[in-house]
């Protein structure tokens, strides 16, 4: 890290040696280290909230873009839907006004409302039949 050899080691200790004394060199030893590790500690502390802050921030993206894809296919989604619907609402108005006219002119024949309106009865007889589980009758 420092790149401090052997020989460099022990031209710091005897000067330490000779400023501090012999006396004091151990205690100045063991404050200096404490101060070096402090600092580490610190360092690292910083450099890990650094990290967490940049993992956090880049989720925090990866989110905000998931959601906008998630928003824009709602949007996609609730388009087709309402067009669905808008074409089923005119493909249903164009029956009924296709059965309107229809009803139109079976009304204007009378003989033609007659035998509607008997044909129309048997119908709905067979259908009463059918559900009450009877065999259908023949009234025709």
């Amino acid at each position: 890290m420092f790149d401090i050899g052997f020989a460099e080691l022990l031209l710091i200790g005897v000067v330490g040696l000779l400023v501090v004394g012999p006396e004091q060199l151990p205690g100045a030893v063991r404050t200096v280290l404490a101060w070096v590790n402090r600092f580490r500690r610190s360092f690292d502390q910083i450099r890990t909230e650094v990290r967490r802050e940049l993992h956090n921030d880049e989720i925090m993206q990866k989110l905000k873009a998931e959601s906008q894809q998630l928003e824009q296919q709602v949007r996609d989604t609730t388009q087709s839907v309402e067009r669905e619907i808008q074409a089923l609402g005119n493909e249903a108005s164009e029956s009924l006004q296709g059965a309107s006219h229809a009803e139109n002119s079976i009304s204007s024949s009378p003989s033609a409302s007659s035998s509607a309106t008997t044909s129309t009865a048997t119908l709905a007889a067979e259908a009463n039949a059918e559900e009450s589980g009877d065999p259908p009758s023949k009234t025709a």
